[in-house]
């Protein structure tokens, strides 16, 4: 689906973002045929976006080759829905993940943070400018790990680079996104990306982030709408309950172990009767004991 960078980014601030697990074999291979149906499903749903090989779908994990399989799998199946790739690593290999989105179709791009190292600012704003460069698609920039951005970085890059149109927070500072928004929120879309981005959506809704990452939307669709639905009404009374039934349970299972976050995801498909396969190393699956206490609580709550 081809649209402008400033489109894109307008698109995007009107609803939920879906962020597919990637489908593995028993022997972790790529599973193109169960993700192919998977995001055709996750499709049929209303999302603003549907950002392929993302942190939840384990960019990670994926090979440079089985990324580019990925984002073209989702691009083929996903019908109106803008699907956006992931670019990072080092700015060579976010460079050509650039180039190589938009020749596979892609509406946009997400930047992860770069690979191990910490980076000055100034490196940051090189890394940034450099991938905006290789590309006239719309490209977020997720302000996580050691892509931690100041507000004057953020600035800088907005007027250097004008297909910079997003910022997705996954660190949770309440002055930097205040900031941003009073500032430039016409400029940038300001984009919710902590995880479980449902336990803040209600307070950031209030720094102008309209939107948010949602996992939990790849196995209770209709759940994570009707949520979001809440939020953009700030209906805290919806809100809050449903946080209580579902969400804060949720999180207890997921803080039992580093990496649950997406391991948790791949066991709720699983729960409602669509196997997506495991998680790949360094991740870990959760235990038989967890993932009955999960299907449990989304049986009680009957999400999908």
């Amino acid at each position: 689906m081809t649209l402008s960078p400033e489109s894109l980014r307008d698109t995007l601030g009107t609803g939920l973002l879906s962020f597919p697990v990637t489908h593995a074999t028993a022997d972790l291979a790529f599973d193109e045929d169960a993700y192919r149906e998977h995001v055709a499903w996750q499709s049929s749903f209303t999302a603003a976006g549907l950002f392929a090989a993302g942190g939840t779908g384990e960019f990670f994990s994926l090979t440079t080759d089985e990324v580019a399989r990925v984002v073209r799998a989702a691009v083929a199946v996903a019908g109106d829905t803008p699907v956006l790739a992931p670019a990072g690593y080092g700015t060579a290999q976010a460079v050509a993940m650039a180039r190589d989105a938009e020749a596979a179709g892609a509406s946009g791009l997400l930047l992860l943070p770069p690979y191990l190292t910490e980076v000055p600012q100034e490196g940051l704003i090189e890394h940034v400018k450099a991938v905006c460069a290789a590309t006239s698609l719309g490209v977020i920039v997720y302000h996580r790990a050691n892509a931690k951005f100041t507000y004057d970085t953020t600035a800088r890059l907005a007027d250097a680079c004008p297909n910079l149109i997003g910022f997705k927070d996954g660190v949770g500072n309440v002055d930097l996104m205040t900031r941003i928004y009073a500032r430039l929120g016409e400029r940038l879309l300001s984009i919710g990306g902590l995880p479980t981005a449902e336990t803040y959506a209600l307070p950031y809704l209030e720094m102008g982030v309209t939107t948010y990452s949602s996992a939990i939307f790849n196995f209770a669709p209709n759940w994570a709408l009707a949520f979001y639905a809440a939020v953009r009404a700030r209906d805290a009374v919806t809100v809050y309950r449903m946080l209580d039934e579902f969400v804060l349970p949720y999180i207890e299972i997921r803080d039992r172990r580093a990496g649950y976050a997406v391991s948790i995801v791949k066991a709720g498909l699983r729960a409602i009767g669509r196997d997506p396969g495991p998680v790949r190393p360094p991740l870990a699956d959760l235990t038989p004991n967890e993932f009955d206490e999960l299907k449990t609580l989304i049986e009680k709550v009957e999400l999908s």
